[in-house]
């Protein structure tokens, strides 16, 4: 995972540029060509992402907020798109820097250095919040009682909700990020899944908190 950078982007002979470029700078590129492929994708496997917007199936903005979601993975934008107001959206939704097309590989390159070299973009492995303590590389979660035992959902769940501490995210983004809608994820199948989290979190389920109206929030203190 070191190197390993996620490139998605559907022009052919764009992609396999910069996956030229990657290798021969020294990075482990993998190369995902429409934006439905790139949803099912784990960032958390990657040290960096580069997003196209305009692809076939999921728009790039879409992916972008649902990696951010999950994720503090580096997101570095590229498109032809040079609007304004594209690049203020794509940097308000939590991309790290925007690259508009046709480029010099070394400016992306230097790009990319740039992102990496950030202190406070370095992955985050560890979360606490409270008494609950999440290992990201482990998919271990703890409470003052011992480790706990949860679901891969149950786990990403509690995950997204750590990572977005204090702030309350809405059923349909933790349904998005968490869930599988092709596999029956749905906002009533989201409570039950709750429900169960709240029961194995023991006495720490008092900060897995319901904003009414909108979803869940995760708190340090219920």
């Amino acid at each position: 995972m070191p190197n390993r950078i996620l490139l998605v982007e559907d022009d052919v002979a764009l992609g396999q540029q910069v996956v030229q470029t990657l290798s021969q700078a020294g990075f482990d590129p993998h190369w995902v060509q429409d934006g439905d492929s790139a949803r099912e994708i784990d960032p958390d496997s990657y040290r960096l992402i580069i997003l196209d917007l305009m692809l076939p199936g999921t728009y790039g903005m879409d992916l972008l907020k649902r990696y951010r979601l999950r994720s503090e993975v580096p997101v570095l934008i590229l498109s032809a798109r040079d609007d304004t107001s594209d690049k203020i959206r794509g940097l308000k939704l939590g991309a790290d820097d925007y690259v508009t097309k046709p480029f010099f590989p070394e400016e992306l390159i230097a790009r990319i250095q740039a992102c990496l070299r950030r202190p406070n973009l370095l992955e985050t492995q560890r979360l606490a919040v409270g008494s609950i303590q999440i290992d990201l590389e482990r998919r271990e979660a703890r409470t003052k009682t011992g480790a706990i035992s949860l679901t891969r959902v149950e786990f990403e769940i509690l995950a997204l909700l750590a990572r977005r501490k204090g702030s309350a995210v809405s059923r349909d983004a933790i349904v998005d990020a968490a869930l599988d809608r092709a596999h029956h994820g749905s906002r009533r199948t989201l409570d039950v899944h709750i429900s169960r989290l709240r029961s194995k979190l023991g006495d720490a389920a008092a900060q897995l908190e319901t904003v009414w109206g909108i979803g869940y929030r995760l708190t340090d203190t219920p």
